[in-house]
């Protein structure tokens, strides 16, 4: 039930039907409301200068956008580095190091899936998940690291800081709750807006690939995932940053005559302890000289 709840959100935000396209016009009124708080936020903080390099990954839409295999590009050579993020279906509060010097320091419950996901695939990195952004930067200049990579730290104003923003289409201008901004890029706020095949570019590619593969999906708008899918047997959709159990995906299995299931990489650091047949659908960012110019990092 949540998980149809969720996508109908997410198609009344992206791909609105005609009654949704109504809702939303009716509820026009509350994102003016909802728009101007954000901005009165936004007029009331004063960047603080933290004394590292900062650059924030994000979007101005609720929803995904590809953040994770973006920042690890970013990341992928840098030493001294960490990436910060909130750490969203964790199991877990306050600040916790996932990952520090070379070695991962808890299981995917305490540290959610994206933070997971940085920990195995960027040796160099250090990776915390923090609810106060601000306290994770305090704590990665501890730990002497000289640079840091914010996972969606556009809204935090307070923090001084270079900000990446990636574009994504919608003919929904509005603010929530009619529409799916978070903000807007506010007059005065710089920004790079990156976008798809022009700043980065996707690679997809599968692997451990089967005769009869489901695919089973926790990721915000699954749909996007369609234009890189093989053939499947059928498509399982749950909310983002869902918490899998064996017995659900052995289920799926079993009802589609299914010889493995196809995921994504966030997919999978939360179902891999399983041992069940897992072919994976796994997605790589390359980016342009712009991008890599405006980031710097010296």
């Amino acid at each position: 039930m949540k998980a149809k709840l969720v996508l109908w959100v997410e198609e009344y935000f992206y791909a609105p039907k005609p009654f949704q396209k109504f809702l939303s016009f009716l509820l026009i009124p509350l994102s003016w409301i909802y728009c101007f708080v954000m901005w009165s936020r936004y007029k009331l903080a004063n960047a603080e200068d933290l004394g590292i390099e900062v650059v924030s990954v994000g979007n101005l839409h609720v929803g995904g956008s590809g953040k994770t295999p973006f920042v690890i590009a970013l990341a992928q050579n840098q030493r001294n580095i960490a990436i910060i993020l909130r750490g969203y279906g964790r199991e877990s509060q306050g600040m916790i190091v996932v990952k520090h010097a070379g070695e991962i320091l808890c299981d995917v419950a305490q540290s959610g899936d994206e933070a997971m996901i940085y920990a195995q695939k960027l040796p160099f990195a250090t990776v915390i998940v923090s609810e106060d952004r601000k306290k994770a930067i305090h704590h990665a200049k501890e730990l002497g690291l000289c640079r840091v990579i914010l996972d969606d730290g556009y809204s935090k104003h307070m923090i001084k800081k270079k900000d990446i923003l990636l574009s994504i289409n919608t003919s929904n201008q509005h603010c929530l709750p009619a529409g799916a901004f978070r903000e807007r890029l506010w007059k005065g706020k710089q920004a790079y807006i990156a976008h798809e095949d022009t700043d980065f570019f996707r690679h997809v590619t599968l692997q451990d690939a089967t005769p009869r593969m489901v695919l089973v999906t926790a990721i915000a708008r699954p749909q996007r995932l369609d234009k890189y899918l093989p053939e499947v047997v059928g498509k399982y959709y749950f909310e983002d940053h869902h918490s899998f159990t064996k017995e659900e995906l052995e289920t799926i299995l079993k009802e589609q005559h299914a010889t493995s299931l196809l995921v994504t990489l966030k997919d999978y650091v939360k179902i891999e302890q399983f041992g069940l047949p897992v072919s994976l659908l796994d997605l790589d960012i390359t980016l342009s000289n712009e991008v890599i110019n405006f980031v710097a990092f010296e």
